[in-house]
């Protein structure tokens, strides 16, 4: 079963200094019937003006994810890191038993956009932790795993039996996703348009993938990029 979430249907928060939409249920945007899927919670789309940013807050118990699109984020945290996270790294946080964090914009003249996705832990009250790698690009393959759960090898590692994938492709070109007969998936776009069975999706929409076997996608646009969410 495929569930579409279109672009413009996610909650949208304009604070001037940041630009938001929502896929889920979050802060002043409350929708009963989007409170998350499978042990996805949140995919924030933000956009922060320059030399802006989230002062310091916390988080317990969420595995944080970052994506960085464009433009490079100021992180510290109460754990003694102190990074510039840049686009094509990802950043990952184990909020466990509490972090606090801030997230800047440190540029003077360019925006930051960023995909901020948080994933439930399969187990409650772990010791914080912080792991940040640069991805590289592609370079011919379509589809590349990105996160996998600890005991895996990837370039980022959560606490949870789920696996994110970054997918890039050319108009024309198609790709079976990995997705088992007994797993979940979430697709999210983020450029370009792509075709799955009846279904088109543009940049910002999102799929809610249900036991579904040899699901193939097609790019119908140049520079068709997503990610996609292996759920349990």
């Amino acid at each position: 079963m495929l569930l579409p979430r279109k672009s413009s249907d996610r909650g949208f928060a304009n604070d001037g200094w940041l630009k938001s939409w929502h896929s889920f249920s979050f802060s002043n945007y409350y929708d009963p019937r989007h409170m998350g899927f499978r042990q996805l919670r949140v995919i924030n789309q933000d956009i922060v003006a320059p030399g802006q940013g989230f002062p310091t807050h916390g988080h317990a118990d969420m595995e944080i994810i970052t994506v960085v699109l464009r433009g490079t984020i100021e992180h510290k945290d109460s754990m003694g890191n102190k990074e510039l996270v840049k686009a094509g790294e990802i950043q990952r946080m184990s909020a466990g038993t509490g972090v606090k964090h801030s997230e800047f914009n440190p540029s003077a003249t360019e925006d930051l956009e960023l995909l901020q996705i948080w994933i439930e832990p399969a187990e409650r009250g772990i010791e914080p932790s912080y792991e940040q790698v640069a991805v590289k690009n592609l370079e011919g393959e379509k589809l590349r795993l990105l996160v996998a759960p600890m005991q895996e090898t990837a370039p980022v590692h959560i606490h949870q039996d789920v696996r994110i994938y970054r997918g890039e492709i050319g108009k024309g070109e198609s790709l079976e996703l990995p997705l088992a007969a007994e797993r979940y998936g979430w697709l999210q776009m983020i450029s370009g348009s792509l075709l799955i069975k009846d279904q088109s999706l543009k940049p910002g929409d999102g799929l809610a993938i249900s036991r579904e076997k040899e699901l193939l996608i097609t790019a119908d646009a140049g520079d068709t990029s997503f990610l996609l969410f292996d759920l349990s």
